[in-house]
């Protein structure tokens, strides 16, 4: 064997990881010897913290993604015509997505009300982020492009309403690097149980390398997949191993230049000795006071699960993760804002798992000091319709929908924009997904219109400002 090991030409990456036995002890004890060499080097594509082109009044972003599709009019947007005009046609013709669409207005399923100093309307099914009133920005006239979940969900996430692209979280981590380069810059919580709508490709990396797409962190057991060797060395036979398996990987990392996935999954392993040192004690959350895990609600099974995902948030950012993203439970479904039918029970059945965490976190950034430079959203891919879906739901709606945003330099206890009188499209002031992505970007300190990666030839941006139109909204930031 030690014959083969030194004939380099002979042997591939898969070859050299099973010869070795490898195990990730033995790369955190490499990781830890060779720190400084590394420190030293500069490749094309890292982790490495990057200074912003200009001022930023962030510097992390959390995204609490609510897939399905909140009912806008049942949450945040009051309409009182719905209720005055219930059971008659509506005047115009909706785009409609389902079959089973009457051209009836469906009154409102719960009371909108006005809370705190600013005078912020929310359902009465989200009492606890209604207490946090006036630390919301609340844009009433989101629109998107289309009214299928996968593809509103990808327009979301990556700018484009087709799979293959990069991410929001890809595209902020490619431009800035991380704080933290012992725990990847983008990390995904996701519900045990299982995936939400679209899956793994809400959080990839498209074309850019490897290192920048969502590294996904569990909520229950194991924090980290595969943390753990399945059986342990001796650190001298260990060091050999992994001295060889460097120079392996130096040399033909060298006779590839720019092979991207290699480059990438080099850094990977790195970054995962690295990790098995940090992420155990990190995501425990054990160490937080009873009173932290209560105002999460990890003391009550409805909340407990959703509760965790956002503690964990708050303890990757706090600790210079650069991008978290919280999906929420699988209940009602995997898709537990789609109000298709039973919209009353379905929202109050999710309301009850996701309000008190989802309050909680902008709380708990706030009190230590972090929600300044913390950027916290809450939104789903697009809204309801303003009419009935069979005899109690509400059909997709991409022309309006309601977005939340907390810190960040955003404009707290405002109310931004507004929809016609049935809540089905945004007439004031209409903010487009890139506008969106554009104004996230202008806060972390990057040029949406600058920031690009050359793909086959051309120069890929995020926001395409010369198709979209997407433009920063100062409006709405403080």
């Amino acid at each position: 064997m030690t014959e083969r090991l030194n004939n380099a030409r002979f042997l591939s990456r898969r070859q050299a990881l099973t010869a070795c036995s490898m195990s990730l002890s033995g790369l955190a004890l490499h990781g830890m010897l060779h720190a400084e060499t590394e420190a030293e080097q500069r490749t094309s594509f890292d982790m490495k913290p990057r200074a912003p082109g200009r001022p930023a009044k962030a510097n992390a972003v959390i995204q609490l993604f609510q897939n399905g599709g909140p009912s806008q009019m049942e949450l945040f947007d009051p309409k009182p015509a719905l209720q005055k005009y219930a059971g008659t046609p509506h005047p115009d013709e909706l785009e409609t997505f389902q079959l089973g669409n009457k051209n009836v207005i469906y009154p409102p399923q719960f009371e909108i009300t006005q809370h705190g100093e600013s005078g912020m309307h929310f359902g009465s099914p989200l009492p606890h982020m209604a207490g946090m009133a006036d630390d919301w920005c609340m844009i009433r006239s989101m629109h998107t492009e289309n009214n299928n979940h996968p593809f509103a969900i990808s327009m979301f996430q990556s700018g484009k309403p087709f799979f293959g692209y990069p991410s929001l979280g890809s595209w902020i981590t490619y431009g800035l690097g991380s704080e933290n380069q012992d725990l990847p810059g983008y990390i995904v919580l996701r519900d045990p149980a299982g995936y939400n709508t679209s899956g793994k490709a809400v959080w990839s990396s498209g074309w850019m390398p490897a290192l920048y797409q969502g590294t996904e962190f569990n909520s229950k057991g194991n924090a980290v997949h595969h943390l753990h060797p399945t059986a342990k060395r001796d650190s001298d036979s260990q060091r050999r191993s992994l001295n060889l398996l460097s120079s392996l990987n130096s040399k033909h990392l060298k006779a590839h230049p720019r092979e991207f996935e290699l480059e990438a999954r080099i850094r990977n392993f790195e970054l995962a000795a690295r990790m098995q040192l940090a992420a155990e004690e990190l995501l425990d959350i054990s160490q937080e006071t009873e009173a932290t895990l209560s105002l999460y609600g990890i003391d009550d099974p409805t909340t407990a699960g959703y509760g965790t995902r956002c503690l964990m948030a708050r303890r990757l950012i706090e600790a210079g993760v650069r991008y978290v993203q919280v999906f929420p439970p699988l209940q009602p479904s995997f898709q537990p804002w789609d109000s298709h039918g039973s919209l009353k029970s379905g929202i109050e059945t999710i309301s009850a798992r996701v309000d008190k965490p989802s309050a909680a976190l902008v709380q708990d950034l706030k009190q230590r000091g972090l929600l300044d430079e913390t950027i916290v959203m809450w939104s789903g891919e697009f809204g309801r319709l303003p009419i009935t879906e069979g005899s109690n739901g509400r059909d997709h709606n991409r022309n309006a929908f309601t977005t939340l945003l907390a810190g960040g330099g955003f404009k707290a206890g405002l109310t931004y924009g507004s929809t016609d009188d049935f809540g089905y499209a945004a007439i004031e002031n209409r903010v487009s997904v890139p506008d969106l992505h554009a104004t996230i970007f202008h806060q972390l300190g990057i040029d949406h219109t600058k920031l690009s990666f050359q793909h086959k030839g051309r120069d890929e941006r995020l926001t395409d400002p010369e198709v979209t139109g997407a433009r920063v909204r100062t409006e709405v930031l403080a």
